[in-house]
C-alpha cells in the first residue's frame, strides 16, 4: 500500500504546485495566501508518504483529496483533477491493501 499511496501523493504535490502557479495569475487571492495554503498541502502530501501505514494516515489522505476537490472553487479545472486524484487515492488504498494481504499470505505459506 505504501508504494501506491506514495506515488499518488507525490503526483498530487505536482498538481498542487502547478495549480498554485495558475491561481496566482487568474484569481484575486493574494500570492502569499495561495503559496501558504499550497505549501501546507504539498508538505502534508510528502510527510504523509512516510507515515501512510500508521493509523489515521489514510483518513488524512482523504482530507487532502477533499481539499483538492474544494480548490475547484478557485480553479474550476481542479474539480476534475480532484475527482481523478480521489479515484487514484481510493485505488491506491484498496488495491494496496489487497496486495499487502496477498504478500502476507504468500510469506506465511512459504514459512518466511
Amino acid at each position: 500500500m505504501r508504494q501506491l499511496c506514495s506515488a499518488t501523493l507525490i503526483g498530487e504535490v505536482f498538481v498542487v504546485l502547478f495549480a498554485a502557479c495558475v491561481a496566482m495569475r487568474i484569481t484575486d487571492v493574494s500570492t502569499p495566501v495561495i503559496w501558504l495554503v499550497s505549501g501546507i498541502a504539498m508538505v502534508l502530501c510528502v510527510l504523509l508518504c512516510g507515515v501512510i501505514t500508521r493509523p489515521g494516515a489514510v483518513a488524512v489522505g482523504w482530507v487532502l483529496q477533499a481539499g483538492l476537490i474544494v480548490s475547484g472553487l478557485l480553479l474550476p479545472t481542479m474539480y476534475g483533477l480532484g475527482v481523478i486524484f480521489a479515484g487514484l487515492w481510493w485505488c491506491s488504498v484498496h488495491y494496496g491493501r489487497r496486495i499487502d494481504e496477498i504478500k502476507a499470505a504468500r510469506a506465511a505459506a512459504e514459512g518466511v
